[in-house]
């Protein structure tokens, strides 16, 4: 049997295949450069009417063809872990753990893996009624389209992703539903109130940032310093420094504590460990940084946090 052979691709929405945004089909054929992959399968977290919350883990790589999706409702994907590139009619964005990927409803878009292998993300799906009654609230506008493709793990941000995050562990229906909703108000709110475009840089520069987000998330728990990143990405420390901001729209110490914070997070609601080895486990060098830290983000000492996601605590039924 002769090879597939894609059709010739154009422009971004001429060769769309409307797929689902990880819609769980599979690839057509196991030899990734003959043939255009498959979203990955997607785990149900929790949805309800007009809503819905997949986690989704891809393990495509270098090697496999970026293709065209489309986004049936307006969805805003959490990045987890692992980075991409990712192409809607809004922009290019490079993709990274913390950061937030916007796709409008019946948008098409492309998720390429050139940089490296793997990612995971936490993918928020509103219908469009749903979405427009949030919008028309908070951006004063029930026809708002998402402007950019990305927003950056800026600090707003960090505390809805944390409580997010750590709600995929055993919350209540409602209480993601909240969540849910509460992320959508956070994302609309920034848009409406700044510009957070970030830049599409050249493509040797994206590869060279995105082994350093890769680096970074592999040794988030080390000590890392400018002069090791800088000489990953194999820039001067200056020049590293301005372009990873014009990339990813953080610095690479927001960065790394946004990682941190996150997975403190994680281990907070996940395990017994105490709070002490979970900060030093973390990357943190004093329990009185950690603390001051979190609660930053989280608004609550890492203490009120773990006791308000106990089963049988009233806050986790709000």
């Amino acid at each position: 049997m002769p090879a597939y052979e894609p059709p010739a691709v154009g422009a971004l929405g001429e060769n769309c295949y409307f797929l689902r945004m990880a819609s769980g089909s599979q690839a057509l054929t196991a030899n990734s450069s003959a043939a255009p992959c498959r979203p990955p399968p997607a785990k149900t977290v929790a949805k309800g009417r007009g809503w819905c919350v997949n986690e989704v883990i891809c393990d495509l790589g270098p090697g496999d063809r970026a293709f065209e999706e489309r986004h049936d409702d307006v969805t805003i994907a959490v990045v987890l872990e692992g980075s991409f590139l990712y192409h809607s009619e809004a922009g290019r964005s490079l993709m990274y753990p913390g950061a937030l990927l916007l796709g409008n409803a019946g948008a098409c878009f492309e998720c390429g893996h050139e940089h490296g292998t793997g990612d995971r993300c936490l993918s928020f799906h509103f219908s469009g009624p749903l979405f427009e009654e949030i919008a028309g609230s908070i951006a004063g506008s029930y026809r708002f389209r998402f402007p950019t493709s990305m927003l950056p793990a800026i600090r707003p941000l960090a505390g809805p992703i944390v409580n997010l995050e750590t709600g995929m562990h055993g919350e209540s229906l409602v209480r993601m539903e909240e969540l849910s909703i509460g992320l959508a108000e956070a994302v609309l709110a920034i848009l409406s109130d700044r510009n957070c475009v970030t830049d599409d840089p050249p493509a040797r520069n994206r590869q060279r940032i995105s082994d350093v987000v890769r680096y970074i998330e592999e040794g988030a728990d080390q000590p890392l310093g400018l002069d090791d990143l800088a000489d990953v990405a194999r820039m001067s420390k200056y020049h590293f420094l301005r372009t990873f901001r014009q990339v990813l729209g953080v610095t690479p110490y927001q960065l790394l504590l946004n990682m941190r914070m996150r997975r403190a997070a994680v281990a907070l609601r996940t395990t017994s460990a105490s709070i002490a080895a979970i900060a030093f486990a973390s990357g943190f060098g004093d329990l009185s940084t950690f603390n001051a830290r979190f609660r930053e983000v989280a608004g609550m000492s890492p203490r009120a946090f773990r006791r308000s996601l106990k089963p049988d605590s009233p806050s986790s039924l709000q």
